[in-house]
C-alpha cells in the first residue's frame, strides 16, 4: 500500500495551523515528523487518520488502512492487559492477541488490571494494540513517552518489523528510534503565519 498527501491544510480549534504539506510513502517506508512544540504535529496525524477534515489538499489513504497511536493509551482501566488486547482484537477482526502480548513483552502481566500497571506498562500495552489492528499504516503520536531506554529499543524492533513487512509509519517524535531509513519531515516550513508569530500549545486546544 502507498500513502499520498498532497498540499495538505490542517487546523486546530478553527485556525489553520499547517498548508502546503505534502510526501509520499510507499510499502517498507516510514517518515518521522519534527518541528516544536504546538507546530501542528498532532494536528496533522488526526488529519491523516480521518478524526478530522483537512482545511485543502488531499489524503491517498483509505481511513480504514491507518491505526493512530494517540498520546492515550485507549486503555480500559477494569480489564486484564489479556482482555484489553482482545478486546481491540475482536474490534478488528484479529487473532494476534498472543503475538502482540510478546511483541511489547507485556505477556507476563497479562492476567494483572491495567489499573495496576506503571506509567511504562501502561504505554507498552497501548502500544501493542498496533499489533492486533491488522492495519498497515501506523500513525503515531509521540509513542515513546512514559518508555525506558529498553522498552524504546523493543518498540523500534516493533516499528522495524512492521516496514520489513510492507507496512508504511509517520511518527512524530523527538527520540531517536534508531531508523536511518526513515525520512523525516520538518514541519517548521508548512506553519502558517499567525502560527509562526504566536505559536499555539495543541495540548490545550
Amino acid at each position: 500500500m502507498d500513502m499520498r498527501v498532497s498540499d495538505l491544510a490542517v487546523a486546530r480549534g478553527g485556525v489553520t495551523v499547517l498548508q502546503g504539506v505534502s510526501f509520499d510513502l510507499r510499502a517498507g517506508q516510514a517518515v518521522i515528523l519534527r518541528g516544536p512544540n504546538g507546530s501542528g504535529k498532532t494536528t496533522l496525524l488526526r488529519t491523516l487518520a480521518g478524526l478530522q477534515p483537512p482545511v485543502a489538499g488531499t489524503i491517498d489513504l483509505p481511513p480504514e488502512a491507518a491505526a493512530y497511536g494517540a498520546h492515550a493509551d485507549g486503555l480500559k482501566s477494569t480489564l486484564t492487559v489479556r482482555e484489553n488486547l482482545t478486546f481491540w482484537a475482536a474490534i478488528h477482526g484479529s487473532d494476534a492477541v498472543d503475538a502482540a502480548l510478546t511483541g511489547m513483552d507485556v505477556a507476563s502481566l497479562a492476567h494483572r488490571r491495567a489499573s495496576d500497571l506503571s506509567a511504562g506498562q501502561k504505554r507498552r500495552l497501548g502500544l501493542a494494540r498496533l499489533l492486533v489492528s491488522g492495519r498497515p499504516v501506523w500513525l503515531l503520536d509521540e509513542p515513546t513517552v512514559s518508555l525506558d531506554v529498553a522498552s524504546v529499543a523493543l518498540f523500534a524492533g516493533v516499528v522495524r518489523r512492521h516496514l520489513g513487512g510492507g507496512g508504511l509509519a509517520v511518527i512524530a517524535t523527538h527520540v531517536d528510534l534508531g531508523l536511518p531509513e526513515a525520512a523525516v519531515l520538518d514541519l517548521s516550513p508548512y506553519r502558517t503565519r499567525i502560527m509562526a508569530r504566536d505559536g499555539f500549545d495543541e495540548a490545550f486546544a
